[in-house]
């Protein structure tokens, strides 16, 4: 499946440049357009107990988020602050065939951030010096068709979107290669991405192979795809190697990994509908160069989700229930990171998580509530995400159910409210998802069935065509699941209930 895919892009690629010159022999030049787009957002947030969503919680499957567990900076303290984002996109069209791509991202994560701590990137906010180096390159890339080619074909290549269901599994910016088919009624789609190239001269990188085929039948889509990540190197180091070591090391582990999923959207009579089931398999192993009968033992990844939404419409209301799942894994089998060695909790060897795992990099499944999982009106910028990073982590509901209901009313043209009420519960086993409470004067996990029930409300008016204004707020009533234990003591602590509010000013262009 994997060379076939290398192979397939390779192919379309040199029919693409060896075409390319023959076509442009004959034709007039294409003139040179340009053309931009992006926003600027302002946004105010106020909270307690509610993480803001970052890297550094990353390469984790059940446990507290650092400063927000008991003893933390920021455990049971309200917390309110200003941020802000912009993007900038330009795309360079030469006529029909082809056009360039450079997305740059300007992130303040804290209006105010302190001057003197050196810090650049999502730091654009510093007062009197705010000359920051914080322009990231989010995309640079090209896009061009071969209409050569029997049937429409698209490709692009460099560092670009490379998204597959993100609201369920995966979304990341990175270099790559996607190609797209359209063989009626069906659109192919198939992907490599480099997801880590460490010394060039040795096998320690990480790529990502993937198609997708979706199709329209009837008033609904619908489509699957497979997705394997192969990393020879696991998790990702900041130096690589040129051979493995003969102690364990973050650099001594490797990991083949597979993603299978299926999904549908569309109308079924008067209701929206959109499905999403992904089930994950496959295995981190020790790669250390040792005899085989010192290793540690393999882990075995084995997890699954799903995400059921339907929408009923009526004049100016929508009214509607999600159901979400993600499987959690077992404490006994596993410690928080995923990798081979010793389980913390029963000095075994880990042997399988079996919570839904996320490929490293990715940014998707996000945006299912305002406070546990962040929420797309504030960017998904804070709430309970683990965040892959350099390697795999918990999708944002692995660990979790969720059964959700909700009603928008658009009062004026300019002016819509939504509310939102949620059932969260937790499905790690013997643990908690969030919370790592123990049983009474003992360090054994406690296992709680709720997290809790979270309430939002959502408001937005459109001041101008280009011109919004978000503000709202919600609360988690926090349930036993959410406990935490104090310290390495065999006691534990409730935490206030989680709540935020929020306002987001957006212009788009």
């Amino acid at each position: 499946m994997k060379k076939l895919i290398v192979l397939s892009l390779v192919a379309l690629l040199v029919l693409a440049f060896g075409s390319m010159a023959f076509a442009q022999a004959k034709k007039e030049e294409p003139k040179l357009d340009f053309r931009a787009s992006g926003f600027i957002d302002a946004m105010f947030h106020a909270a307690q107990n509610v993480p803001q969503a970052l890297p550094a919680h990353a390469n984790n499957f059940f446990g507290p988020i650092g400063a927000f567990a008991p003893g933390g900076a920021s455990y049971d303290r309200k917390e309110a602050y200003a941020w802000g984002r912009g993007r900038l996109k330009f795309d360079a069209i030469m006529g029909k065939e082809m056009m360039g791509t450079f997305f740059f991202e300007i992130d303040s994560n804290q209006w105010g951030e302190r001057a003197g701590t050196g810090a650049q990137r999502n730091a654009a906010g510093h007062w009197g010096v705010a000359d920051r180096a914080a322009v990231e390159v989010k995309q640079l890339f090209i896009t061009f068709g071969m209409p050569w080619i029997p049937v429409p074909t698209t490709i692009m290549a460099g560092i670009h979107p490379i998204g597959v269901r993100p609201g369920a599994f995966l979304s990341a910016d990175g270099p790559g290669v996607t190609a797209a088919m359209k063989i009626d009624p069906a659109t192919i789609k198939l992907m490599w991405a480099k997801i880590y190239e460490g010394l060039k001269p040795t096998s320690d990188d990480s790529d990502l192979y993937g198609i997708e085929v979706n199709a329209k039948v009837g008033t609904l889509t619908v489509g699957g795809y497979g997705i394997n990540v192969n990393s020879n190197n696991y998790p990702h180091p900041v130096d690589s190697t040129t051979v493995p070591a003969t102690t364990w090391s973050v650099v001594n582990g490797r990991s083949n990994m597979w993603w299978l999923g299926a999904y549908m959207d569309g109308k079924l009579g008067p209701v929206n509908i959109n499905f999403d089931f992904v089930y994950d398999f496959g295995k981190v192993e020790d790669r250390r160069d040792v005899a085989k009968a010192t290793r540690f033992k393999d882990v075995d990844y084995r997890g699954w989700g799903t995400i059921i939404n339907v929408g009923f419409p009526w004049e100016k209301f929508l009214f509607g229930g999600q159901f979400i799942y993600g499987s959690g894994a077992d404490r006994k089998k596993t410690n928080a990171d995923g990798m081979p060695g010793v389980n913390a909790v029963t000095g075994a060897q880990n042997s399988k998580m079996g919570a839904l795992a996320l490929p490293q990099g990715t940014e998707g499944s996000p945006g299912h509530s305002l406070i546990l999982c962040g929420s797309g009106v504030n960017r998904m910028g804070y709430g309970y995400e683990p965040g892959a990073d350099n390697g795999m982590a918990r999708a944002t509901y692995g660990g979790l159910w969720i059964a959700k209901v909700y009603a928008a009313y658009k009062v004026t043209p300019i002016f819509s409210t939504r509310f939102e009420a949620y059932y969260i519960g937790d499905t790690t086993k013997n643990g908690n998802t969030i919370g790592n409470a123990v049983k009474p004067g003992t360090s054994i996990p406690r296992n709680d069935k709720t997290i809790g029930w979270e309430f939002d409300l959502l408001n937005t008016i459109q001041l101008y065509k280009n011109l919004s204004f978000g503000f709202g707020g919600g609360i988690l009533i926090a349930g036993d699941a959410m406990d935490y234990r104090i310290g390495t003591t065999t006691t534990n602590d409730s935490p206030k209930n989680p709540w935020a509010l929020y306002t987001n000013l957006t212009y788009s262009f």
